[in-house]
């Protein structure tokens, strides 16, 4: 795997590098234990998988002398690493695990104004979505989770609805991670409170709301350093975020310490989903904590997946597979409970159709002179309807009214890679649809550099100047501006245009993406690509992730064995928050 094995590499050396930088003078005066380095380089490793600390003992971490420090006496003595309770940390990771434990601690203990919600018997049926209400009337930290399609959005609707009746002049916030998510919300949110029974309840500011990605909320320019925080809170009553799996521990400290004393903090998320990119899976940890029993509703009746769903019964096949058998006897298991594998071919999408899965395996062992052709079309099989409408947007007298048709279209399909590199990684892919489409539209003699109608791409980091977050996803146009014709790229989420010119070199195509970009996200078919070379990253929320972005079809290429680590490994971080909570809480 040409990707991983690069990234190893150059990990490997700066790991490496940094451990022996670190034992030398002025950072160490003490003489080393030949294990030393192997300890160093250990938690260096770890903080590289997403984990924040490792398991260690008193004498392992005694083989550092004055390069750690016991947690009790932190505050007497500042090392680079921190031993506490059977875990070893770099000092960062430990004090940003006291810092979010102090501040789930003071939500946790906040006493609020209840809210009566006697006037709204019959507002809720769902007995989760009803606890979830209920919680949310007299506490002020409530995690609210649930698989797809069981309500979430729904349910917060009625709550935010309900405490804009009950709290005049109530100041409400909605983030979430990305923009694409904050759109998605967006969308999500507006549809619940256009429901007939909250007619009476919901007003014009609610359905104004605009949910923003945590970093606009919290005030992160360029700079590390939020404009919201302990000493200046955010000004809101209530902060929501959605998708909260994808919180970060550093992201998750900032935004509760930046939740002021006697407001409602609400998180909604999936706990199955894959966490983070960054280091911490604090939605799982949370979901863990004893202490918080009071504080968390799981959503459990899914109105997307109804009994006997295909998609539904995956999701559910990941969740509760364990390694306790053979690859073949797996496999086997999958095709008798879910569907047996076949040949991919090209699904219609109708507005009312019954979801869909399509398997098909990938040969054996891939070799160089194996041909993929017939994949990549397979693959390129969902963009049909896309090249159809760009077609009609390409010879239509007045183009423009046709932008929202492909943007919805463009939207209906996306193909999801495990990995960047390699003959089905992210960037081959893309590249074999761009020319497919291309060829398709007979647009390569009117491509300009990279820029072509019809060409989605997608931001890589936030771009503060240009109003654009990473995650962003905009599809090119030409359009005629003080009579000239340009590239210019519209974004669906913001309802903005940009031209192609402005755009950072480092933007996307966006045929493709990665199964992490894709959280937040949801398409009405996925495809699913998961080849011999993904396999060591393969785990059971990735392949969930994956194929519930997919609201009535997915499709999946995959090697067996890269398949059967994606149903059987379960990813856990390695932590402290969970003692850390509980402490705090029973200090």
């Amino acid at each position: 795997m040409e990707n991983k094995q690069y990234k190893d590499d150059q990990s490997a050396a700066w790991i490496s590098t940094w451990s022996r930088f670190i034992r030398q003078q002025p950072f160490s005066h003490a003489p080393h234990h030949e294990n030393t380095s192997d300890i160093i380089e250990q938690v260096l490793q770890a903080v590289q998988h997403g984990d924040s600390c490792i398991f260690a003992t008193r004498q392992q971490a005694d083989t550092l002398h004055d390069l750690v420090v016991l947690a009790d006496n932190v505050e007497q003595k500042i090392a680079p690493f921190v031993f506490d309770q059977q875990h070893l940390y770099l000092y960062r990771y430990w004090a940003m695990e006291q810092s979010l434990a102090q501040q789930v601690a003071r939500l946790k203990q906040q006493t609020i104004a209840a809210v009566d919600l006697a006037a709204y018997p019959d507002l809720l049926t769902d007995e989760y979505q009803v606890q979830a209400l209920s919680m949310v009337a007299k506490q002020a930290l409530n995690i609210i989770t649930g698989g797809p399609g069981t309500g979430k959005t729904y349910t917060l609707a009625r709550i935010i609805a309900v405490l804009n009746q009950a709290m005049p002049n109530i100041r409400i916030a909605m983030a979430a991670p990305t923009g694409k998510a904050a759109q998605r919300m967006k969308e999500a949110l507006q549809n619940s409170l256009n429901d007939e029974k909250l007619h009476d309840l919901v007003t014009d500011e609610l359905k104004q709301l605009n949910p923003i990605t945590i970093h606009r909320l919290l005030g992160l320019g360029t700079g590390s350093q939020p404009r919201f925080h302990a000493k200046q809170p955010l000004p809101y009553d209530v902060i929501v975020v959605d998708e909260a799996s994808m919180l970060d521990l550093s992201l998750a400290n900032m935004l509760l310490s930046a939740v002021p004393d006697q407001a409602r903090l609400i998180l909604l998320g999936d706990a199955d989903q894959l966490a983070a990119v960054d280091v911490g899976a604090v939605l799982a940890d949370l979901q863990q904590v004893p202490a918080l029993a009071e504080n968390r509703v799981h959503l459990v009746n899914s109105r997307r997946f109804e009994a006997g769903a295909l998609i539904g019964k995956m999701a559910q096949f990941i969740q509760t597979q364990q390694a306790v058998q053979t690859s073949a006897a797996l496999l086997e298991q999958f095709a008798q409970q879910v569907i047996a594998p076949s040949e991919i071919e090209e699904i219609n999408l109708q507005a009312e159709m019954q979801d869909q899965i399509q398997l098909e395996y990938l040969p054996a062992q891939l070799s160089g002179q194996f041909d993929r052709t017939a994949y990549y079309d397979k693959l390129m099989l969902g963009y049909q309807p896309y090249i159809e409408v760009l077609k009609s947007y390409l010879t239509a007298d007045e183009p423009e009214l046709w932008v929202k048709q492909v943007v919805k279209i463009f939207d209906d399909y996306r193909i999801l890679a495990a990995i960047r590199q390699g003959a089905f990684g992210l960037s081959q892919l893309n590249q074999q649809v761009e020319q497919r489409l291309l060829e398709a539209l007979s647009l390569q003699m009117s491509k300009q550099g990279d820029w072509y109608v019809g060409r989605p791409v997608m931001m890589t980091y936030n771009d503060y100047q240009l109003g654009l977050s990473n995650g962003d996803i905009g599809i090119c146009f030409k359009r005629n501006r003080d009579g000239q014709s340009q590239f210019e790229v519209y974004f669906p989420s913001l309802e903005k245009w940009v031209l192609a010119t402005r755009l950072p070199k480092s933007i996307e195509t966006a045929f493709v993406l990665t199964i992490h970009k894709s959280q937040g996200s949801e398409f009405t078919h996925t495809a699913v690509v998961l080849d011999e070379a993904a396999k060591n990253l393969l785990s059971k929320e990735l392949l969930y992730t994956a194929i519930t972005r997919a609201k009535k079809v997915v499709s999946v290429l995959a090697d067996q064995e890269a398949f059967v680590q994606a149903l059987t490994i379960k990813t856990i971080r390695k932590s402290g928050v969970l003692d850390k909570i509980n402490n705090s809480i029973n200090y």
